[in-house]
């Protein structure tokens, strides 16, 4: 049997969807979503009505050709008129004129208005993006947020910008054709559709398959957008535990299962070809056979003339009916699309202003955590009825074991999450009353895991005071020194930084985030292991640094260095859903419980 390397051992399956897992979308989502983008299309009516005149104009006058063709045929010919002839080749010249020059008005025009939709729409789902609680982010892998961001509005935007014109165009062509093929031959007309009526229905019915099949294929191809990002954000992992055979075969294993299911949509959309020509022929001898039929009974209203038009109409009616079957097959592919996207556009604001929400102002920096009881997943509690007062200008240090909850207590102020039992509250407002921009601008996080954009060291410095002067930016790195090691970098602090940092220690991004905090200056200071990295010189050098920092604020260590935390005017250990112990460093370490076994 062979061996699936993508997946964990029993046990080991964690809540976070992951790359070996399709997502799980409830939503159906058909042509009634479609109609969702109608709000993108309304605000460009003045382009629609525009391209719809348009359109009219080339269906109309394409179609003519056909008409002057019967006239050659039963006036010129049959009764040699060539005066007319003249005529009839001067009408072909100016409606070819007439048809490029519609066509090319609206095919520009459609094109822009496709691109602004695509823009919008790409607009909204970033704007929902950055506005989600850190839930969503932690359910997915980065890879399935990526691709509906980038390769599902890419396949959008082609849609847009190209089928839905020309399935707009085709409709009108063939309603126009309709309208000239009824003015020859009624009888004939109705043989036309009693062939299309039956084709179209097995056309719909293969698309509702396709349509499954695609969102299937989608699932596969996320999870293959997924281990890619996920290996190469891992790389040097990957190097150094000699797993990149290992990988090679994993992501083999994902990549087949993509491709099967492609090569599964490609067979059943094959058929779409020849059910249309089956009909198609089907149709086509059957007018023939009925108006040789109509001509041999000495019918007056059928003629050689009509029989050569009306069979030119039925090209004309056939190669837009083809091509909207193959739109059809699109639009199963751009509702899987839709699909996932909009489950990004409309998954639910948890973490989000009130309505009548206050601003934090003059903060002093009191906080009270109420009766708080917190779960990531419903029924294991992370916290239970936690309880914890913190007067202004006290430092506050927490320690415990791993998983404890010590950076959930932090996630709560900050309203990463929101509590689910209790309150959190600074100066008396509960922090879900507060505007969240006022809150987080009172409340600064310096985490563990420092992310430095790629951009100038005073950029990096400036991102949470975009209006801080140079001069402002440089204080702040003076100040935890790190000015040392940025005066020693090519620019400076004009120093292009790569992405994520490259080039630069741990320690020296640390330093850089450090910078970034001392230029906020919040009135209230959160740091999540946020010495983890720097050597023992550099954090005393930074000891000093956040003394004077921290006067008069409230803050909040997480740390593990005993140096970090053994001035804190209260320590607590967290452990078994609230607080073990408490105290200062010395009590603690006289009653030899916990925090004393953790300091040895």
């Amino acid at each position: 049997m062979k061996t699936d390397l993508r997946k964990p051992e029993v046990g080991a399956m964690a809540r976070r969807n992951t790359f070996f897992e399709d997502e799980k979308i409830e939503k159906k989502i058909d042509i009634k979503q479609l109609g969702r983008t109608l709000k993108y299309i309304l605000p460009y009516k003045k382009i629609l009505f525009l391209v719809s005149c348009m359109m009219l104009i080339a269906a109309v006058v394409s179609l003519l050709p056909p008409r002057l063709l019967k006239l050659i045929v039963d006036e010129v010919v049959v009764n040699k008129d060539y005066r007319e002839l003249v005529l009839v080749g001067s009408g072909l010249v100016l409606l070819s004129a007439v048809e490029i020059i519609s066509t090319f008005i609206q095919a520009r025009s459609m094109g822009k208005m496709g691109l602004n939709i695509i823009s919008r729409i790409r607009t909204d789902i970033f704007n929902i993006l950055k506005q989600l609680s850190f839930e969503y982010f932690d359910n997915r892998p980065d890879g399935k947020i990526v691709v509906r961001v980038t390769e599902y509005i890419n396949g959008l935007a082609d849609f847009f910008s190209n089928y839905v014109m020309m399935f707009a165009i085709y409709i009108v062509k063939i309603v126009v054709v309709t309208v000239f093929m009824l003015s020859l031959s009624p009888v004939l007309t109705l043989i036309v559709f009693a062939t299309v009526i039956p084709m179209l229905t097995i056309v719909f019915m293969l698309r509702s398959a396709l349509r499954k099949m695609y969102t299937a294929h989608r699932f596969k191809n996320s999870n293959r957008t997924a281990f890619l990002v996920e290996s190469i954000m891992g790389e040097q992992i990957v190097k150094n535990y000699n797993r990149i055979e290992i990988n090679k075969n994993v992501y083999k294993q994902i990549h087949e299962e993509s491709m099967n299911m492609w090569w599964t949509i490609v067979k059943r959309s094959r058929l779409n070809h020849p059910v249309v020509q089956i009909f198609w022929h089907a149709g086509t001898l059957c007018i023939y056979g009925v108006a040789l039929a109509m001509i041999l009974s000495g019918n007056d209203l059928i003629t050689a003339g009509v029989v050569i038009t009306f069979t030119t109409y039925m090209s004309s009616f056939q190669d837009p009916l083809s091509q909207i079957s193959n739109i059809i097959q699109e639009l199963a592919q751009v509702s899987s699309n839709l699909e996932q996207v909009f489950d990004t556009i409309d998954y639910p604001l948890d973490i989000k202003d009130k309505e009548n929400a206050v601003t934090l102002k003059d903060v002093k920096g009191n906080v009270d955590f109420n009766d708080v009881t917190f779960a990531y997943e419903e029924g294991t509690n992370i916290l239970e009825h936690f309880d914890l007062h913190v007067r202004q200008g006290e430092t506050i240090a927490l320690v415990g074991p791993t998983g404890a909850g010590k950076t959930t207590i932090i996630n709560m102020l900050t309203r990463f999450y929101d509590v689910k039992d209790g309150s959190v509250a600074i100066d008396g407002i509960d922090v879900r009353d507060a505007t969240i921009y006022s809150l987080r601008k009172e409340v600064g996080v310096l985490m563990q895991d420092p992310f430095i954009f790629k951009g100038t060291v005073l950029d990096n410095i400036r991102y949470g005071k975009w209006d801080a002067t140079d001069e402002e930016c440089i204080a702040a790195a003076k100040m935890i020194f790190a000015d040392k090691f940025i005066q020693k970098l090519k620019g400076g602090y004009n120093h292009v930084l790569e992405e994520r940092g490259s080039g630069l220690s741990a320690g020296e991004k640390q330093l850089i985030s450090f910078a970034r905090i001392v230029l906020k200056n919040p009135s209230v200071i959160i740091l999540d292991e946020a010495t983890s990295a720097i050597d023992t010189e550099t954090e005393l050098l930074i000891q000093q640094a956040l003394d004077i920092l921290l006067k008069g604020k409230t803050a909040f260590i997480v740390a593990h260095r005993l140096s970090t935390i053994r001035n804190a005017d209260c320590i607590l250990y967290i452990s078994n859903k609230g607080i073990a112990e408490q105290g200062t460093h010395e009590e603690l370490m006289a009653k030899k419980g916990l925090y004393y076994e953790l300091a040895r």
